[in-house]
């Protein structure tokens, strides 16, 4: 194998990875471990981050993709993650704590108590970001509450794409990405906000130079490129948060939004103009930094194919593989529109912790297990549709179709009926690395290969499967009235 590629190592909250990616976004090698949390020292119930353990996994991964890429000259590096997680460095950027993370239950008393601090709707507002515990503020607030010497002693606080980079390169270095899902941000503003961070006893120094997606990092170290497989010197890139990139990966522009299927269902667009101050009165509404300047991703989530596996287990008790999950889409297809009077309230698909507390209406002893699964996809369809609405009026843009990505966007189904609900038409790409295709054209745009990402996007290839409003769009206009009704 020979040509020009770079590498995205992706710490994924399940796997491990990574991918080699040509100028024309075409995968050419990758490779995968697991990769989970371990319990905290204090509590077993805690989740953290196992620094060396992911160091160790991308090692193992880089190396074996290197070892398929055969004479392809490898031009650049970036490393993508998920968001808010992070930790309190010394000056050498070695933990003073390990990295908390995002499924651990400690911060949420903290997220309940935080309006001692500063007002919950005041915090959205400047930052942008909703009310979740898992944010990058509540984190620095238990560690400010419990550990108050480490938070003295640290050098910086670094998120983990940073910590990650920095081990690379040595450079102290914040990711903007990863910077607008603290919660501690002032999207206004383009720094991180005096206001939120002094009602937390936090200074603005603990947060190194911020660097823009795309940006050099800095050359990789003789050390560390040994241990990758990798040429010294090599450009690290910066990259960051995975949502901003998938977004950009997926092939959206501005005003388009996007909707990542899967446990939950999250949709974002990217918009210079947000309405921020009508935030904190959408529940599970959010907003971060886009991948580019002068962009802004507000967005809204719910629980969603947590539901129907929910109805999965219940109704196909003990089945599982692929195999029952066309079985479940044949018998909702067999039901029409409406179920035949059956409803699922949508309170099961609640926007913060999906703890909600729903009902089944209409049910009769003439209803099946196709009842029940086509309610559950009808009342998901619907709330999608409501939380448009919302988006669009956050966002201030008019769509003129919808892209779906992740695991949902492959139930045909489900995404005609989106389709059939919405009266918009839906368009569900063919590359499913969306995320590693996205940052990788940031890299090629750093190293100065593209002109910019967007240089670099316009050589991919994009195909999409398009599903058009169907002839089953207008039963479902008739059911929008009693659906609003339960909202």
């Amino acid at each position: 194998m020979s040509g020009d590629v770079v590498i995205v190592l992706d710490c994924g909250a399940t796997n491990i990875r990574a991918i080699a990616v040509d100028p024309a976004g075409q995968v050419k090698a990758k490779a995968a471990v697991p990769n989970a949390t371990v319990p905290g020292d204090e509590n077993p119930a805690w989740h953290v981050w196992p620094l060396d353990a992911i160091l160790d996994a991308f090692a193992t991964c880089c190396r074996t993709v290197c070892a398929e890429l055969g004479t392809s000259r490898v031009l650049g590096l970036a490393v993508t993650t998920f968001g808010v997680d992070g930790a309190l460095v010394d000056a050498q950027g070695e933990l003073l704590y390990p990295i908390i993370s995002w499924k651990c239950p400690r911060t949420a008393p903290v997220m309940e108590a935080i309006g001692r601090r500063i007002d919950p709707a005041r915090l959205q507002i400047i930052s942008g970001v909703g009310a979740f515990a898992f944010n990058t503020l509540y984190k620095l607030v238990w560690l400010a509450e419990n550990r108050p010497e480490l938070l003295a002693r640290a050098h910086a606080w670094l998120f983990i794409s940073s910590l990650i980079n920095h081990r690379f390169t040595g450079r102290f270095t914040t990711d903007a990405t990863m910077a607008g899902t603290s919660q501690m941000f002032d999207l206004a503003g383009g720094a991180f906000s005096e206001e939120i961070l002094s009602s937390i006893g936090v200074r603005a120094g603990l947060f190194p130079e911020l660097v823009a997606a795309g940006q050099v990092v800095g050359p990789l170290l003789p050390q560390a490129a040994e241990r990758l497989g990798l040429p010294a010197g090599l450009p690290v890139v910066s990259a960051g948060h995975d949502t901003q990139f998938a977004l950009f990966g997926s092939g959206a522009g501005t005003m388009q939004p996007v909707l990542s299927s899967g446990t939950w269902e999250i949709m974002m667009v990217r918009t210079p103009r947000v309405l921020i101050e009508r935030l904190p009165a959408f529940a599970g509404s959010t907003c971060e930094l886009d991948s580019r300047p002068g962009l802004f991703n507000p967005g809204v989530q719910w629980l969603a194919a947590g539901v129907l596996e929910w109805v999965r287990a219940l109704c196909w008790p003990g089945e599982s593989g692929a195999s029952v999950y066309q079985e479940m889409v044949e018998a909702a297809r067999a039901v029409l529109p409406g179920c035949d009077g059956v409803q699922m309230t949508p309170d099961l698909m609640a926007g913060g912790d999906g703890a909600g507390h729903g009902a089944w209406h209409g049910l009769s002893l003439n209803a099946g297990r196709g009842h029940l699964y086509r309610a559950a996809l009808e009342a998901l369809a619907f709330r999608l549709a409501h939380r448009l609405q919302t988006l669009k009026e956050i966002g201030q843009f008019t769509p003129d179709d919808l892209i779906v990505v992740g695991g949902g966007s492959k139930n045909a189904l489900w995404n005609q009926m989106k389709a059939d609900v919405l009266g918009l038409p839906l368009q569900v790409p063919a590359e499913s690395e969306t995320t590693v295709l996205g940052a990788s054209r940031f890299v090629f745009a750093g190293v100065g290969y593209f002109e910019s990402p967007e240089a670099a996007r316009r050589q991919v290839a994009y195909r999409s499967e398009r599903y058009q409003p169907g002839p089953q769009a207008a039963a479902y206009r008739a059911l929008a009235e009693r659906f609003a009704a339960m909202e």
